[in-house]
């Protein structure tokens, strides 16, 4: 009885030795089982790397309310394009006379010429007078000239009826060659580099004895293009870009 005792324990000891050395092997560790997270939508985490939780919903900071964008027209867009401003609700343009013959004179400031013509009768522009007009107003600088746009000399016919001016224009600059406009943009910071001058549908102009704010007042009711005022210069610029005004 002693014996089979002895060979009981004998038994139980070396079973004991055999669990402790497969277990500190590592070969058949039993894989201990987190307890499940409270949260349904968190992942399993992944030996050796951090646990990604996920954030629900209410937990997320409210966003501030964008304000709503104030929508772009076209002209706004051109008018800040070529510099200055557009009329956001511009008044009714005056009555304008659309009859009578449209002629000018004109002095060149910087060539000291002058020209009289009839440039627009019976319903048409007269094609002799538009081509006086564009060599008239070429660029002094190096006597380049262009296609003057008729719709300039409308404007500027249609200012002097509406402030009363029947004498001499005194045109300051009209066309402008991208060479000679480049160089007036390197020496003067209101001079713009893309400027309408180039297009040939650009004048800076003098109404003698008139003032500046009062050719301002009537090219701008006209509505027709851009109307830049320069009060100590003594000039308007008048052109047939976008509306817009500075």
């Amino acid at each position: 009885m002693r014996s089979f005792a002895l060979s009981v324990a004998a038994t139980l000891v070396l079973s004991g030795a055999s669990f402790a050395q497969t277990t500190s092997s590592g070969a058949s560790q039993t894989e201990v089982l987190r307890g499940a997270s409270a949260d349904p939508a968190s992942k399993k985490a992944t030996p050796g790397k951090p646990a990604t939780v996920q954030k629900s919903a209410a937990a997320q900071p409210a966003r501030p309310a964008q304000p709503a964008k104030q929508p772009t027209t076209p002209q706004a867009l051109r008018g800040s394009r070529y510099g200055g401003f557009a009329p956001s609700a511009p008044p009714e343009p005056p009555q304008l006379d659309l009859r009578s013959p449209r002629s000018l004179t004109l002095v060149n400031v910087n060539t000291t010429e002058t020209l009289t013509v009839t440039y627009w009768s019976d319903g048409a522009y007269r094609r002799d007078a538009l081509n006086q007009l564009n060599r008239f107003l070429r660029d002094s600088q190096n006597n380049a000239q262009t296609e003057m746009d008729p719709l300039l000399f409308d404007v500027l016919w249609h200012t002097m009826q509406l402030t009363g001016f029947g004498g001499s224009v005194e045109v300051l600059s009209a066309y402008r060659s991208p060479t000679t406009n480049a160089w007036l943009a390197s020496v003067s910071r209101g001079v713009a580099r893309d400027s309408q001058h180039m297009n040939g549908n650009a004048m800076d102009i003098r109404f003698v004895g008139v003032p500046v704010f009062k050719i301002r007042q009537a090219a701008r009711s006209l509505q027709m293009g851009g109307v830049g005022f320069y009060p100590r210069s003594g000039f308007v610029h008048l052109d047939t870009g976008p509306i817009r005004y500075w």
